[in-house]
């Protein structure tokens, strides 16, 4: 999910009115774009455009596929194990803002093994070379050279949720990633617990400047918990000790965070979010130096098991969701749209749903969002993008009955 600007698409279809409390459940409407399904793959999650046109493409397996312009597809040789299973994988991809000199990409995925496993941010090149082939297509080998693990989030243990996605700032200099709580809910407000936060880091993966718990430091181990039932076991579910991330508190951005899995900027400079809520209350959040949103103290949504959660309210003390969802539509990957080819568009965000199985449009408008056009795609939206020539790519999600298409969709 690379924080690449996407362009809006124009609205050519009626939809249901949005109530001004900042539900943003729609009427789902028919799409008004040609799709056009480009590749297959196997249980994909993030896609980056390249500069020229070629796509990488995660499988939570743990592979990177190179599609080239002319459609070749190529294995990416010396990818990073990963644990694999349920949420975890090989997660997020994202380009360097230098990439055209460095040729450096950024990974994110759950390492270690399914029952024991913490999100991992590493780092390499990706060396593209020519071979010779009888039959053309002829996609050039690629493999990752250097690859360096440059964060890690600590707190390994059983649970989903990794969030795992990465934004640059718009300045190119440091860059944002997203940790999921791992369905262990108690994190998202523990200080020295890397889970349930936005983090902030150098392109090295150290704390980046103007943090605002910068300085500060975490014990060496923190107390970590199998995923319970609801919130109210959480806090008296057995702990154990594990080993931690001492300099999480000065890589903190943002507090109080269930599953964040879309993050991109707007042209403004504004950092938005999309987050996977329990039962309900998927959220739409503007970002905020310090904010604290609530997790899990705070959700419009309820408990799998249908026991509440506090809804959020005027003066709890946390950031509210500027749109939330409830029922659930599961939000997968966003992006913000810049694009000409539907130029009424333009700085709009587009988020995958998977579970509302849709590419849902939602207008910005400065620290403001409505949920303004739902549109059926019939099939899980894993991740959405913009591609060079504007329109947008979406990848279908590989589990539930999808079948990991990569789809290109285009003006009529």
């Amino acid at each position: 999910m690379l924080p690449i600007s996407v362009v809006a698409l124009a609205a050519c279809t009626a939809a249901a009115p949005v109530s001004n409390d900042g539900r943003a459940n729609l009427t789902p409407v028919q799409p008004p774009f040609h799709q056009q399904e480009l590749a297959k793959f196997d249980a994909p999650f993030a896609m980056a455009f390249l500069p020229g046109g070629a796509v990488l493409v995660t499988e939570k397996a743990g592979h990177v596929k190179l599609r080239m312009p002319d459609g070749g597809i190529t294995d990416v040789a010396g990818v990073p194990a990963v644990a694999s299973g349920g949420q975890g994988g090989l997660l997020d991809v994202a380009i360097a803002p230098d990439f055209a000199q460095s040729g450096m990409i950024y990974l994110s995925y759950a390492e270690g093994s399914p029952d024991n496993s913490q999100l991992a941010l590493a780092r390499a090149t990706l060396v593209q070379h020519q071979v010779q082939c009888i039959r053309a297509p002829c996609p050039p080998q690629a493999m990752l050279a250097g690859l360096t693990v440059i964060w890690r989030s600590g707190s390994a243990g059983k649970g989903g949720q990794f969030g795992a996605n990465i934004a640059f700032a718009p300045d190119g200099k440091s860059l944002f990633l997203s940790s999921g709580e791992r369905q262990r809910f108690i994190p998202a407000q523990d200080p020295d617990q890397a889970l349930g936060k936005i983090m902030h880091l150098t392109l090295d993966g150290k704390p980046a400047a103007g943090n605002p718990w910068a300085g500060k430091i975490a014990p060496a181990t923190v107390a970590v918990i199998d995923p319970p039932k609801n919130t109210g076991l959480a806090a008296s579910a057995p702990a154990r000790q594990a080993a931690g991330h001492p300099t999480t508190p000065a890589e903190t951005w943002s507090t109080g965070h269930r599953n964040p899995y879309g993050l991109a900027f707007d042209s403004a400079g504004r950092l938005w979010e999309v987050e996977m809520g329990p039962k309900g209350g998927d959220e739409v959040n503007l970002i905020t130096r310090g904010g604290n949103y609530g997790w899990p103290k705070a959700s419009n949504g309820d408990n799998y098991d249908g026991s509440a959660i506090p809804a959020h309210k005027v003066g709890d003390g946390f950031m509210a969701p500027k749109a939330w969802w409830n029922p659930s539509i599961s939000p997968g990957g966003m992006m913000i749209y810049s694009g000409a080819m539907w130029p009424a568009w333009r700085g709009s965000m587009f988020v995958a749903a998977l579970s509302g199985e849709a590419l849902i449009r939602v207008e910005l408008s400065g620290d403001t969002a409505r949920a303004a056009e739902q549109f059926a795609m019939d099939t899980r939206i894993r991740d959405v993008a913009q591609a060079p020539d504007g329109a947008i790519w979406v990848l279908e999600d590989g589990e539930k009955g999808s079948g990991g298409r990569l789809i290109r969709l285009s003006a009529n």
